[in-house]
């Protein structure tokens, strides 16, 4: 997609972090920007930045673990704009600890919004894409710990795991819409994910369900970067119709080792 002004993204997650920064670098680009958020007063604050910034925005409050408010959300978008070309399924929750620590309600908290979120952002919105007929581009953040698993992160990385698979079948069985394909896959970013549980709704135990263990940084943590720096291959990623989003160059050389470790069962 080389031509971003005019277009419509709509970007969950949208009133901070990762999400409100590649708002704001598509606004710059002269696209129209539906944000999606959990947090209205956040939402409102993040669309009034974007407004008084030039950018034609509006936000619609949505829990994306219910696909019936993302239903919605598509059709606000339909209704304000009249379409939309780009959706990012961004929003996401963490919990840390150990596998055996894991409540059944963090399971369905983790699993309902990470991965149940992006399905139900793919079932409402690329169909509306492919019968548009104008092609279009659908990402998702996933996590490094989509790609390699990372200890204390075991729910999570469940999750991004189905994200990343997820947004490379559509990546091929898009192609003949000229629909394109993107998974994010970031180490630490300078968002407030760790502060999630803020959010965390009635039905999974509320806020008060949330712990953080502490987890040792460790070299698989890698470096903390700001979400502009996401932001930025972000549209790039949109713009080259690239599969894989990967931030940060220290993950390379972990990623290339899982799949070592894979080949080497070929062998006995």
């Amino acid at each position: 997609m080389d031509e971003l002004s005019g277009k419509v993204a709509v970007i969950t997650g949208g009133a901070s972090g990762i999400g409100f920064a590649s708002a704001t670098a598509l606004a710059r680009e002269g696209t129209k920007l539906v944000l999606a958020d959990v947090e209205e007063a956040a939402l409102d604050a993040a669309v009034g930045k974007l407004r008084a910034g030039g950018g034609d925005a509006v936000g619609v409050p949505t829990d994306v673990t219910d696909r019936a408010a993302v239903e919605a959300l598509a059709d606000a978008a339909w209704k304000h704009f009249g379409r939309a070309d780009i959706v990012f399924n961004n929003a996401g929750v963490a919990v840390a600890g150990p596998v055996t620590g894991m409540t059944h309600e963090d399971w369905r908290w983790v699993i309902d919004v990470d991965l149940w979120g992006v399905i139900h952002g793919v079932e409402t919105f690329v169909p509306r894409l492919v019968e548009q007929g104008e092609g279009g581009h659908v990402l998702a953040t996933a996590s490094f710990a989509g790609l390699v698993p990372n200890i204390g992160l075991g729910a999570y990385c469940v999750a991004k795991y189905g994200v990343v698979a997820l947004m490379e079948v559509l990546h091929r069985e898009l192609r003949g819409h000229g629909i394109g394909a993107s998974v994010l896959c970031p180490m630490r970013v300078r968002t407030n994910i760790d502060a999630s549980g803020r959010n965390r709704q009635a039905d999974y135990g509320g806020p008060e369900a949330q712990h953080y263990p502490k987890i040792e940084d460790g070299q698989m943590a890698g470096r903390v970067i700001d979400v502009e720096e996401v932001a930025a291959l972000v549209v790039k990623g949109i713009r080259r119709n690239q599969l894989y989003l990967l931030p940060h160059a220290e993950s390379r050389e972990m990623i290339r080792r899982r799949f070592e470790r894979i080949d080497r069962a070929f062998e006995g």
